[in-house]
């Protein structure tokens, strides 16, 4: 059934469970492979879906309309997934290293590699890796979720790149 959002937004506002219910069901699909990617875990993203749904419901009168209702609920999910991780666990900075550059990638690199590269890197990386190059957000965006600098998100980008960049030329090597 195809429910147009402000059918959803007003169901919601009214605290009517079989449109909440039909919200849910419209995005945790998408939502749930956000806090996936940023969790690594099945139960962790499991359990910051369900609070992110409960932040939807108890402030869907906050939401102005400025984006799609889709979008203001990524926001929420992506904030609630990051304080999650970050009660769970400590947020990772590594120090700088060097690295030689390295001009390899083949064809014989496939989305499950890739895909399991990006899930191998470390939480710091993968978290500001997922958040810029696969959700879109801009770094002044990722550096106020994450309460950090632009520059600190900015470096740890490049380091995620490098870091899966020398896992992908490993795995044809």
């Amino acid at each position: 059934m195809q429910v147009d959002e402000e059918v959803l937004i007003d169901g919601c506002l009214k605290d009517d469970r079989r449109i909440q219910k039909l919200l849910y069901d419209k995005y945790c699909k998408a939502m749930y492979t956000t806090a996936y990617r940023i969790l690594k875990d099945y139960d962790d993203a499991n359990d910051a879906l369900q609070e992110s749904f409960i932040k939807v419901f108890k402030n869907i009168s906050q939401f102005k309309g400025e984006s799609t209702l889709g979008a203001w609920i990524k926001m929420i999910v992506v904030r609630t997934t990051l304080k999650y991780l970050k009660e769970k666990r400590t947020f990772i900075t590594l120090d700088d290293y060097t690295e030689d550059d390295v001009n390899i990638i083949s064809d014989s690199i496939d989305g499950m590699k890739l895909h399991h590269a990006i899930l191998s890197l470390p939480e710091g990386y993968r978290t500001i890796f997922l958040l810029t190059e696969v959700e879109g957000y801009k770094h002044r965006e990722v550096a106020e979720m994450l309460n950090i600098s632009i520059e600190t998100s900015k470096s740890q980008l490049c380091r995620a790149k490098k870091l899966l960049k020398e896992m992908l030329i490993s795995e044809i090597r």
